[in-house]
């Protein structure tokens, strides 16, 4: 197959947010035709104020961004919940970084969105206390490779809490994490760390595609009574996506096929499902039928879906920003192997990032996954003859 000039350009520049380190936002990801998402012209105001659920009729279903869904997520627990704060660097008078929360303190006060000190492992240590103690802290780190001063507290801490208990204390804490690439920054802003994460028993780890998961997936999270990481795709941040208010979306730690198909599969998640829709679209355009299955939940796995998609369709390809050497697509590799070895045609191919630090913003399209490397990986599979 020929993909010539099938990559899409970056189109829309995303809110560009400056980070206590000085960084700019850069610019969002590809337009994509088969996905219910459309690029925020710049400059347009968007407001997440739908009108909280208050047990009245709910909201009619509307365009949102996914920033602006989140925040009307976080809106509606801490009007329904007042157990639910909020915490993070700038997340008050500012809105954060990305304005996720934006107009929550105003409403909803200091005492309830609170502005910390620039310490992640603070942020994560009191927070996991007022888990403890009853509470549903959410908690946003800035960005992704902030996260890391807070790592031991998440990993011998907060995972731990309730075998550590034998199951009489639960953490129900969220961590809001925006992740990934393609926002034209410096190192340390664009980090995929799932698979550590994922490594991590105790833990759970999500990842929405779009406004109207973002919504119901962030609002899933923060009732459970596990500690939940929400790995939010900051490139997706500013594009549309209708959200249904009346309808929750399917069960947030499982996976969902979003587009039919019946020649291979495209496994992927968070910022690459898009990509694999707009790749599915150019395949289909030459006469090739792309299944892409949104794994959305990390940790726990479904892999049955993947699996059963895997099956169908005889090949499969799983795709992530992270770099491809012991990054999560490996997992997913190995439970479709054992599930359904016997039904593929081709072995497990994967595409993902290149073994290395996140490049310089001006490199950052050379290292990044597009719509060519994923059907490259797709022609690849179609060079094993059938069984």
């Amino acid at each position: 197959m020929n993909h010539g000039q099938a990559r899409r350009a970056d189109s829309h520049p995303a809110s560009p947010r400056s980070s206590r380190h000085g960084s700019r936002g850069g610019r969002a990801a590809e337009s994509t035709p088969a996905s219910p998402d459309v690029a925020v012209p710049p400059g347009e105001e968007e407001t997440a104020d739908h009108g909280a659920d208050t047990g009245e009729q709910p909201a009619p279903p509307r365009e949102l961004v996914l920033a602006k869904a989140i925040n009307a997520a976080l809106r509606d627990e801490l009007t329904e919940d007042a157990k639910t704060l909020l915490i993070g660097e700038d997340i008050g008078a500012l809105g954060g970084v990305f304005r996720v929360t934006e107009g929550l303190q105003k409403e909803f006060g200091p005492q309830r969105v609170v502005d910390s000190p620039l310490a992640e492992s603070g942020i994560i240590g009191t927070s996991i206390g007022m888990a403890m103690r009853g509470y549903r802290p959410v908690v946003e780190i800035q960005f992704d490779g902030f996260v890391f001063p807070a790592f031991n507290q998440i990993t011998t801490q907060l995972a731990k809490i309730r075998s550590r208990t034998l199951g009489k204390v639960a953490a129900p804490l969220t961590i809001r994490l925006p992740y990934g690439g393609s926002i034209g920054s410096i190192e340390h802003h664009s980090e995929s760390p799932e698979a550590l994460f994922a490594h991590t028993a105790g833990l759970r780890v999500i990842t929405p595609s779009n406004a109207h998961d973002a919504y119901w997936m962030t609002r899933q999270a923060i009732r459970c009574d596990d500690p939940v990481i929400i790995l939010e795709p900051k490139r997706r941040y500013w594009l549309k996506g209708l959200v249904d208010f009346s309808t929750p979306a399917q069960d947030a730690f499982t996976a969902q096929v979003v587009r039919e198909g019946t020649d291979a599969t495209i496994a992927c998640y968070g910022p690459l499902v898009p990509v694999a829709l707009a790749a599915a679209q150019v395949a289909a355009e030459d006469g090739r039928s792309i299944e892409v299955v949104d794994v959305r939940s990390i940790s726990p796995l479904d892999d049955e879906t993947i699996a059963r998609s895997a099956a169908k369709t005889q090949r499969l390809v799983v795709a992530h920003e992270a770099p491809t050497f012991g990054g999560f697509g490996a997992e997913i590799a190995a439970r479709v192997g054992e599930r359904a070895h016997h039904r593929l045609a081709a072995p497990v191919l994967r595409v993902g990032g290149f073994h290395m630090p996140y490049p310089p913003s001006q490199q950052e399209h050379r290292y990044l996954p597009d719509i060519d490397r994923m059907l490259e990986a797709v022609d690849r599979s179609f060079s094993y003859p059938r069984r």
